[in-house]
């Protein structure tokens, strides 16, 4: 292509991304009053799903050959922190419905039109820890077992269940996804939790279905982005080491939860008159130096943390664009920022949190719920600092990095 052609495609594509991020966020006053329903259901109200499909999330990242946008993960980073911030569990939950989009465009073209051929708005939800049992069978296998924290299952028209493939000699069995249609499926409500309440992440449950071979993807081919869909669809999106991608949208939960409750806590305390009765009752406080610092810390780390998620996503897409191999050095910086940044969340909920008094206890309060949620997200294997800041700090010191990326 010469330069006017990646020019106008550049521009096509970022009036493309401004009307998703406008539909997007006409969708947020009603899925913010929905917040509490959410908790209340434990899993993501109908009528969210269906506002957010009608706005376009699910097809962010979805192959333009079946009906999708295919744009870059930033745009869909983008989205979830707009959606996390009016009610994180919608963004975690319908944000991962959105990216798995791209884990299923990664599989064979076969399996890609199974998913989408006669259902192209058709998602997936995904758990990660291979749990189940596999037995080989005459052109597939046999699958079974239960497959907690698939977070949206009940919005989702698909598993992706992960499983260990014995090899069959003294090889080590093969990590692989097996792609099972809701048909092959059942949920076990196994959802309780204290964080991300309205997730509904529960446990898939499936009993001898059968799987062809084309629906089983190797996870170490995610890893480098080296995978059947990349070669079928020839894009850099597709290209893409999976852990580059997928997390930065867990992340953005975080990040966005934290600047919903920014804005919250700006709104309740910007004109809230203390009730004290030992000190300061009577008084603004917003007067308060130290609640005027809280907030300026807040939205520091938010606004920290958004850069370095959206800068990561855009370095790697750039990399892919130019046919450069991304290398350990650049996945491994974006499992980095992807945990930073929700350390940076973290640390702007609990600035807020802390200064609500009275009033943070109720489980009715958004702030209070956003603490709530950013910390179930730091919860989360691929976000714990302890487990990815000591992976950096292996490589930059010229160890073995050991973990996932």
């Amino acid at each position: 292509m010469n330069q006017m052609t990646l020019s106008h495609l550049a521009s096509r594509e970022a009036a493309d991304a401004a009307t998703l991020k406008a539909a997007i966020r006409s969708a947020l006053p009603g899925i913010r009053a929905r917040a509490p329903e959410a908790e209340r259901q434990r899993q993501v109200p109908e009528d969210n799903v269906a506002a957010l499909r009608d706005a376009g999330l699910f097809r962010t990242v979805q192959p333009r050959i079946f009906g999708g946008l295919q744009h870059d993960f930033d745009v869909l980073a983008d989205l979830v922190m707009d959606i996390a911030g009016a009610c994180p569990s919608t963004g975690w939950a319908c944000g991962l419905l959105a990216a798995h989009q791209w884990l299923i465009a990664a599989f064979p073209e076969e399996a890609q039109r199974d998913v989408w051929g006669k259902t192209p708005d058709a998602t997936a939800c995904a758990s990660y820890a291979p749990t189940g049992k596999v037995a080989a069978a005459e052109g597939g296998f046999t699958l079974s077992g239960r497959w907690a924290f698939a977070s949206g299952c009940d919005a989702a028209d698909w598993a992706v269940c992960s499983v260990l493939i014995p090899s069959g000699d003294s090889a080590p069995p093969t990590l692989s996804f097996l792609l099972v249609p809701r048909v092959d499926f059942t949920i076990d409500d196994t959802w309780h939790t204290a964080g991300l309440v309205g997730t509904g992440s529960r446990t898939v449950v499936v009993q001898g279905a059968f799987v062809p071979a084309h629906r089983v993807l190797r996870v170490k081919d995610t890893g480098t982005g080296n995978t059947p869909g990349s070669a079928f669809h020839g894009a850099p999106l597709y290209a893409m080491p999976m852990l580059c991608n997928i997390p930065s949208c867990l992340a953005a939960t975080a990040v966005g939860a934290a600047r919903g409750a920014l804005d919250s806590y700006l709104d309740m305390t910007s004109q809230r008159v203390t009730r004290g009765a030992v000190a300061g009752g009577g008084n603004r406080m917003a007067e308060f130096a130290t609640i005027q610092l809280r907030v300026a810390e807040a939205a520091a780390s938010v606004d920290a943390a958004r850069e370095i998620l959206l800068r990561d996503l855009r370095a790697r897409a750039e990399t892919a664009r130019a046919g450069e191999e991304i290398s350990v050095e650049d996945r491994i910086a974006s499992r980095r920022g992807q945990s930073f940044a929700t350390t940076l969340a973290l640390r702007a909920a609990e600035a807020l949190n802390a200064s609500t008094g009275g009033q943070g206890l109720d489980l009715a309060n958004p702030v209070q719920r956003a603490w709530r949620d950013v910390n179930a997200v730091g919860r989360h294997i691929s976000l714990n600092w302890d487990a990815v800041g000591t992976m950096y700090g292996q490589m930059a010191l010229g160890l073995e990095p050991k973990g996932q990326y």
